[in-house]
């Protein structure tokens, strides 16, 4: 049945006038029926769906990765691109300008990673002088190969935090627990280095932008005899630093007076 405006005005304008109310166009458009019956409607959802399966948009600073039946085939670069429909390709969308976040030993508001005691045994670390200390920190990464990132290894964030783990105990167990505390940001730069070389080594696509390290403490069963051992370390190098200051003003004194003694003997 064809759409026939005119008629339903003027049952309207019989009715009292005015314009055909919306009840009406949708019981129209209900018996509408395009050229074509069923077949076109058909025919147009099928176009539609190709058109879906097949074009795609990739935004700018991210890559596509075409793979077709599972194996990788071809990169997509930032804009409008195509693909075969229906499954045979699909696209993995990689954002290489975007700066990803690892979160050890603690969780921000944000961070769900672990629970609360995977987050305490991360944290906690041998020292090179055998103290415990707990050292929390931070790595920022970016995708630097996609094609690695995706293919070469099965799980690279797993992998990431795996290397970031050991390679910040390897750096910890080589300093005192002093160092630890006050030289974080020459631990952190150390740290970045031994990681990037084992990211590269294991094939990860993953670059390494910053390692930064969080308070550094000792955990607080321990506080109290660490405090006490400080102390005790400062009261050592103050009496130290006064018996050398005795020293430099008793033996200029003594080897004056002892001179004058032999010159007064020697008269």
């Amino acid at each position: 049945m064809a759409w026939d405006w005119e008629k339903l005005n003027r049952q309207h304008q019989q009715q009292g006038g005015g314009p055909p109310q919306m009840d009406d166009i949708i019981s129209q458009l209900k018996k509408f029926t395009p050229p074509g019956g069923s077949l076109l409607i058909i025919l147009i959802v099928v176009a539609l769906l190709v058109g879906y399966s097949t074009f795609f948009t990739i935004e700018s600073g991210s890559v596509g990765m075409v793979q077709r039946f599972g194996e990788y085939v071809r990169p997509a670069a930032p804009g409008p691109n195509f693909k075969l429909p229906f499954g045979i390709e699909r696209v993995t969308k990689v954002r290489q300008d975007r700066i990803y976040k690892e979160e050890f030993g603690f969780q921000s508001e944000r961070g769900s990673f672990s629970s609360a005691s995977d987050t305490a045994s991360i944290s906690l670390m041998l020292t090179g002088d055998l103290n415990v200390a707990i050292v929390p920190w931070i790595v920022q990464y970016k995708i630097k190969d996609p094609y690695n990132y995706l293919f070469k290894v099965k799980d690279a964030n797993g992998l990431l935090r795996d290397l970031s783990e050991s390679s910040m105990r390897l750096v910890v167990g080589d300093r005192s627990i002093n160092e630890v505390i006050t030289k974080r940001d020459e631990i952190a730069v150390e740290a970045l280095h031994v990681l990037q070389k084992e990211l590269d080594k294991a094939e990860t696509g993953i670059k390494v932008v910053t390692v930064e390290m969080k308070k550094t403490n000792v955990p607080p069963p321990v506080q109290p005899s660490f405090n006490e051992v400080n102390q005790a370390t400062q009261e050592k190098e103050k009496m130290i630093s006064q018996a050398r200051e005795d020293y430099s003003k008793a033996i200029p004194a003594a080897k004056g007076e002892a001179e004058r003694t032999i010159n007064a003997a020697e008269v």
